[in-house]
């Protein structure tokens, strides 16, 4: 066991036991082999997925009765409790697939009060992100700190972009119609250095553990993002919209930081909306060019 923070932590310690038994399964279907079929045209979905959705499912219900689940792999059960799970079971499924070993199980629970709107954001109250192959626990509840391996974590204090690490990440769907190679390029320009692993999730715990100092993607879902939030505030980041505006889990974008850089990231993000302030990506002919006027 990767050892979970104390007892009086609500919902963490059976989610984190979930989440291990769930991570446990997919080490199993790693070093066996498994199947993969698509969803869309390169949205890859393997039988790892659709297991470990079941039994994180499963297991919910016996310890949680009263929650709703929404998963990625289409459990939707007692959406309109008071408490809701998004599972995504599987974060990093295509690094999964090609045996890349850079995956996790991701649970983030939000409390939806009596007489929310469908539409409206309720409150991340709890949060368990597992990384099976490094053995990794990130736990969180709403006001009582992030967590990893049972042991306090902080965002780092990295004090301004051009010393930063950031992470971000690519759709693997419709990939023609995100912009984000041009924001990868600016950023790379600004910054110590640019990461892209490929799971969303492990991404944003590494911001809250400090690891990265910031983590921004284009069009993610509730269940990619619930957990990661939650593990960021609480371990004293800040996530905010590309505009720095409040984080809605149906906003399709995330921005998060060590809080530090946050102001730096917004305004690069404005310029670049507004065509301000860019530097030209050379096209391969003039790459070409530059290569034989160096050979001469």
């Amino acid at each position: 066991m990767s050892g979970a923070p104390g007892p009086e932590f609500a919902w963490v310690p059976k989610a984190s036991a979930i989440a291990e038994e769930a991570g446990a399964r997919l080490r199993e279907f790693l070093a066996q082999g498994v199947e993969t079929e698509y969803k869309g045209d390169v949205d890859l979905v393997t039988v790892a997925d659709r297991t470990a959705e079941k039994l994180i499912k499963d297991r919910l219900g016996v310890a949680f009765p009263e929650h709703g689940v929404f998963g990625e792999e289409g459990t939707r059960e007692r959406l309109e409790a008071e408490f809701r799970w998004y599972v995504d079971p599987l974060d990093g499924t295509t690094n999964f697939a090609h045996g890349l070993p850079q995956f996790c199980v991701s649970m983030g629970l939000e409390q939806r009060p009596v007489g929310i709107k469908p539409g409206e954001d309720g409150t991340l109250v709890a949060a368990v992100i597992y990384d099976p192959m490094r053995d990794e626990l990130f736990t969180a509840e709403r006001g009582r700190g992030a967590w990893l391996n049972g042991k306090p974590m902080q965002v780092s204090h990295t004090p301004e972009l051009a010393e930063a690490l950031l992470a971000t990440g690519f759709p693997s769907q419709k990939r023609h119609d995100s912009p984000n190679v041009h924001f990868y390029h600016e950023f790379t320009l600004r910054s110590h250095g640019l990461r892209r692993a490929g799971s969303a999730a492990l991404d944003l715990a590494c911001v809250a553990s400090g690891r990265m100092d910031a983590f921004w993607e284009f069009n993610l879902n509730p269940w990619d993002t619930a957990a990661g939030i939650l593990l960021v505030e609480e371990a004293g980041g800040r996530v905010t919209d590309f505009s720095g505006g409040n984080f809605k889990l149906d906003s399709r974008e995330v921005l998060a930081s060590n809080g530090l850089i946050h102001g730096e990231l917004v305004a690069l993000f404005s310029d670049m909306f507004a065509g301000r302030s860019l530097t030209p990506i050379p096209t391969p002919q003039e790459f070409a060019q530059r290569r034989a006027a160096r050979a001469r």
